[in-house]
């Protein structure tokens, strides 16, 4: 059986991220298992810019942002392990992995850092009435089958759902010589960030149909068009409102969730809400010396903030590895009118250094409202927001000296206020 200090599954930024903070921390006995044949994760498919502004003070392409990482990784030794899959979990830290060169194997660590990413939501459950006819694919194997094996989905598309991944498939497949009918919405706004919003749909005039779905893929061999209907309020086909729009493809994009297979058998608890683990301050889990960051925890809208948290996440694994104990009297964060998580779920002060930043998430577009917090019933933050979107979190700053000032306060509960 392998032993290691500590061992980090996924190698895509945030493992990567995550396993040199740690090196930088004093831990030298790291393993990175990544099952893809490189490092990187779903960024080498990523050829767009933008990425790498707050980290690392330059715009750059997702292969050369996950390329400073991989190179430094490698600068400081760090051990890892390709097309390695990981079957099971235990909560004693026992990680039971294969490859074809080693075949089925055990490893022990001293701590582990999760960060297997998300995958992308089955086109099955969005209950689409079609003749299962070629020319359907999700949004992330439409990039990949550009920008990785260089070939078109098609030439007339319709994509379902506008997420970040939706519109700049959508831009790229304009920019490669195709055209994009419309992008369809079930929700009464673009799910992407404002910037992408901008530059993918408006920049090319690709039309944006709000409140709207599919209905029916038509199509006997290849994809020939689709059908959209008005929905309402209540989710329910307007009457009388459907379209039709030729096509020849559909690219759908029904949202992510993180790859938690791995938390379930390790008994780290789940949210119902995010998909990830529930976590601490600390990014740990329920389980002594398992801790967590990327996509795996919930989704995130911009990488860098993948690798922010996920330095801070090696960080405390290595104090953890050279004996921190991250224990004591957690206060639960409650999530209630007009907020849909927060990330971390409960905080230890006594692990807090200066400041903590609370990711939220809200549940739909609020304009001119207030994030309210109180502690045990007592409000004592109220903070004017011009616009709240799902699409984009808010942080929200804790510093150690207010939550000492209620070191017995044992819930905060946060909501969207009118005043």
């Amino acid at each position: 059986m392998g032993k290691y200090d500590l061992v980090i599954i996924g190698g895509g930024p945030a493992g990567l991220a995550a396993a040199t903070a740690a090196k930088e921390e004093g831990v030298d006995n790291i393993l990175i298992l990544e099952r893809e044949n490189q490092l990187g994760g779903k960024l080498n498919q990523c050829i767009h810019s933008g990425f790498g502004f707050t980290t690392l003070g330059e715009e750059l392409t997702g292969p050369e942002y996950v390329g400073k990482f991989i190179e430094k990784v490698e600068n400081l030794n760090i051990s890892y392990k390709l097309n390695t899959m990981v079957l099971n979990l235990t909560r004693n830290k026992i990680i039971t992995a294969v490859n074809e060169e080693e075949g089925i194997s055990e490893i022990k660590a001293r701590a582990i850092i999760l960060s297997m990413g998300c995958k992308e939501s089955p086109w099955g459950i969005m209950n689409i009435s079609s003749s299962k006819c070629a020319g359907v694919l999700t949004a992330g194997l439409a990039q990949r089958f550009i920008n990785i094996e260089g070939h078109m989905p098609g030439k007339e598309v319709v994509i379902l759902g506008s997420g970040n991944i939706a519109l700049i498939v959508a831009r790229r497949i304009i920019l490669e010589g195709g055209k994009v009918k419309a992008v369809v919405e079930p929700l009464n706004y673009c799910s992407g960030l404002k910037k992408n919003i901008v530059q993918c749909l408006y920049d090319f005039k690709i039309p944006l149909k709000l409140n709207h779905t599919i209905v029916d893929i038509k199509g006997k061999n290849r994809v020939e068009g689709v059908t959209i209907s008005q929905i309402d309020r209540h989710k329910k086909i307007v009457k009388d409102s459907e379209e039709h729009i030729f096509c020849d493809t559909v690219v759908l994009s029904a949202g992510l969730f993180p790859e938690n297979e791995l938390l379930r058998k390790a008994g780290v608890k789940v949210s119902n809400i995010t998909g990830g683990p529930l976590v601490d301050e600390s990014l740990a889990t329920i389980v002594d010396g398992i801790f967590t960051c990327g996509n795996v925890l919930y989704i995130h809208d911009i990488v860098d903030n993948i690798v922010l948290e996920s330095i801070n996440a090696g960080k405390n694994a290595a104090a953890y590895i050279k004996g921190k104990k991250f224990n004591g009297s957690k206060i639960k964060i409650l999530p209630l009118q007009g907020i849909k998580y927060t990330i971390p779920q409960y905080i230890n002060v006594e692990n807090v250094a200066e400041s903590i930043n609370i990711m939220v998430a809200v549940t739909n577009v609020f304009r001119d409202k207030f994030i309210s917090l109180y502690f045990d019933g007592v409000r004592k933050m109220h903070i004017k927001k011009k616009i709240l979107t799902p699409s984009e979190l808010e942080q929200v700053k804790f510093t150690k000296e207010l939550l000492e000032n209620h070191s017995g306060c044992r819930q905060i509960s946060i909501s969207i206020q009118k005043d």
